[in-house]
């Protein structure tokens, strides 16, 4: 690395048009985030036509305003890195495309970075004293996967979503209750009245035979009871609905992560992605863990959703191992981690 230290970030997989500058891996100058929440929400879920085309508006204004945030030039950068997959092609085109462009134009390194990589390392960002081994959650609407890693920056896949992700899950039964995007905070926020017992819930394979999630069960059983509700002409009490149903994800989420730290022998536990923001998971896991002596860390909630400077760290960790990803590289909406 030169003496700068300095990657520029660049996250558009999604939602959110993100640009950032960091330092050495670890130090934000500079996070920049232009949500697109408004612009989805009256279709109750993000339109990737019109993602994409946001993007493309707003992806230079963006980059400007964390460069001058930082208050560096495009001259003090020693790397270019941004999100290849997965995620919704069109917004991955438009972020590969300005990050090639500026890296080519200053003849710096570009680096792809796998997004949810991005998301493990916004805990490198946030906690000093992480060290490997150790186990990792990811967990956001797209992705629920359990990780092994032995050093950081390998990866062994032990556990996956066979159905819907997690978050999937709370988006879809919000939607369904009529709750505003993004549902599940709002089921969270609903949950903290509720009585988590009042709706039995499936636990999908849970038993120890396996490592893997699958939460459509889960959400076949949450939209009969709500059928059934409304046959019956009853309300449903939607503070204890939403408790139960929080609980369910909850627990297996939980119960997973406790199992596999104990058999791999480590000490602590990363909690990463969207869903890792939700209170209730974040304050169950951790006390549960502590009763086996285990660490859990997790990202401050402003690094817990899509944002660039979880990509320029991991691109700063990607480019001082060596790693220059070629100028024709494509985006890969279904990437998986390990690919």
């Amino acid at each position: 690395m030169t003496e700068t230290g300095l990657v520029l970030g660049i996250e558009t997989s999604c939602d959110e048009t993100a640009a950032a500058v960091v330092k050495n891996g670890r130090t934000i100058l500079a996070n920049v985030i232009a949500s697109q929440v408004d612009v989805h929400q009256r279709f109750g879920g993000v339109v990737p036509e019109i993602a994409s085309r946001k993007h493309i508006e707003w992806i230079l204004p963006v980059i400007d305003e964390a460069l001058a945030q930082a208050d560096v030039g495009l001259t003090d950068l020693d790397a270019v890195a941004a999100t290849y997959g997965p995620g919704l092609v069109g917004g991955l085109l438009v972020g590969l495309a300005a990050a090639k462009s500026l890296a080519f134009a200053r003849r710096i390194p570009f680096v792809g970075v796998n997004h949810i990589e991005g998301h493990i390392y916004a805990n490198i960002l946030a906690h000093a004293e992480i060290a490997a081994p150790l186990v990792c959650l990811t967990v956001s609407g797209g992705h629920t996967d359990l990780l092994y890693m032995p050093q950081l920056g390998t990866y062994e896949i032990i556990g996956r979503t066979r159905d819907d992700a997690a978050g999937e899950a709370f988006d879809k039964i919000a939607r369904v209750l009529g709750l505003p995007y993004p549902g599940g905070p709002q089921i969270s926020l609903l949950a903290e009245q509720g009585d988590r017992e009042r709706f039995p819930m499936p636990r999908g394979l849970l038993g120890g035979e396996t490592y893997d999630f699958s939460f459509s069960g889960l959400k076949t059983a949450a939209l009969n009871t709500m059928n059934q509700a409304k046959q019956r002409g009853e309300e449903l009490p939607l503070a204890d609905f939403a408790a139960s149903f929080q609980w369910a994800i909850v627990d297996v989420l939980t119960q997973k992560v406790l199992l596999a730290a104990r058999e791999y022998g480590v000490a602590q536990i990363l909690l990463s992605g969207g869903v890792g923001a939700n209170s209730y998971l974040r304050h169950h896991l951790t006390t549960k863990a502590a009763e086996y002596g285990l660490e859990v860390f997790y990202p401050p909630l402003e690094l817990c959703t899509d944002n660039a400077a979880m990509i320029a760290s991991a691109g700063y960790f990607r480019y001082a191992a060596g790693c220059r990803d070629p100028w024709d590289l494509n985006a890969v909406p279904g990437l998986r981690l390990g690919d």
